[in-house]
């Protein structure tokens, strides 16, 4: 998920009442910059700001250079050095370089956008470094770019990784805006009050899947999103996408079991059952019974989480989402 995604829906609100925005977006890195490429910032005409491009070293300047592009500039892009003694202020071990593009947003694209995130759609928008030109690209637009933007547009969207690319003589930046990445937790047990909120820090949306009331309940899950139907009807309509991962936590082959199906019949990122060596030899004979194949049962990552030797709850939370991760980071390797 990129960190651009944050400011979208308050810079549409501010254009909606009328007001013009300005957006600047870290297009390039060096050493130990304080944000990653592809954090962004908002600034409306009265200097209300959303967002963040440096963690706080440089935010002044550029919300000045925002409200200057929006009486007379033209988009530019602006370069900032971090020093080594002002590093340690935003909690980096040395200081960096960062390159920030600001222009005027775009009404059209933010529209445009804003729609296809609604679809869950992985999605970049498309900035010309030379002229300021945006647009926004959907990965069945590849066909239409040259093939050095059509090879970064089809790696940033694998990679989940904002870029600038260099196609004919000119710079071209890739702003990434894939689906949020979730992780559907089966099983309101108390690992899985562990494992939510965890996971929300982590910037994942979370939802737990259980038709029991007495488990799954807002007093147990504060804040976390509920879905009280059986994991067959609930995954049909959460809709199991490749920004998906499935975690199977109840014990309970009468609601893992359907999980886990629906789960490896869809293209989610990772599928992770709670249980040891004797549970896992079980779940395969009853999920092949249901014409589940070996291959397809080698994705279910059971025992579930990274092997730290976690005993605790909490630690075993930690290994569940620290794999999730590796696998959403690391797809193929690992």
């Amino acid at each position: 998920m990129s960190d651009g995604e944050s400011v979208v829906t308050p810079a549409a609100s501010w254009l909606a009442e009328g007001r013009r925005v300005a957006t600047a977006t870290v297009v390039n890195t060096w050493r130990s910059a304080p944000r990653p490429v592809g954090s962004q910032m908002a600034v409306n005409d009265s200097g209300q700001f959303v967002g963040s491009v440096s963690g706080g070293c440089v935010e002044s300047t550029v919300i000045q250079a925002c409200q200057d592009l929006l009486r007379k500039g033209e988009p530019r892009s602006l370069e900032f050095g971090v020093s080594n003694e002002r590093a340690w202020e935003v909690g980096l071990a040395c200081g960096g370089q960062i390159e920030v593009w600001v222009a005027e947003a775009e009404p059209a694209v933010l529209a445009r956008l804003a729609r296809v995130r609604g679809e869950r759609s992985p999605v970049a928008v498309l900035i010309d470094l030379s002229t300021g030109a945006q647009r926004v690209v959907e990965p069945e637009d590849a066909s239409e770019l040259p093939s050095e933007l059509r090879s970064g547009l089809e790696q940033a969207l694998r990679d989940d990784q904002s870029r600038a690319v260099e196609d004919g003589g000119r710079r071209w930046f890739l702003h990434v805006f894939n689906p949020p990445a979730r992780i559907v937790i089966v099983g309101a047990v108390h690992l899985a009050q562990i494992l939510a909120p965890l996971a929300s820090l982590s910037g994942f949306e979370v939802i737990v899947v259980d038709p029991r009331t007495s488990f799954a309940s807002a007093d147990r899950f504060p804040g976390v999103a509920l879905d009280l139907r059986w994991p067959g009807a609930a995954f049909a309509d959460i809709g199991l996408d490749r920004r998906t991962a499935v975690a199977a936590l109840s014990h309970d082959p009468k609601l893992d079991d359907p999980a886990l199906a629906s789960a490896l019949d869809s293209d989610c990122f990772y599928i992770g059952a709670l249980g040891g060596r004797k549970s896992r030899e079980g779940r395969r004979v009853r999920l092949g019974e249901l014409g589940i194949d070996d291959d397809q049962l080698e994705r279910i990552h059971g025992p579930i989480g990274l092997d730290i030797g976690a005993r605790t709850p909490a630690e075993i939370a930690l290994a569940i989402l620290a794999q999730i991760i590796d696998r959403l980071r690391k797809p193929v390797a690992s």
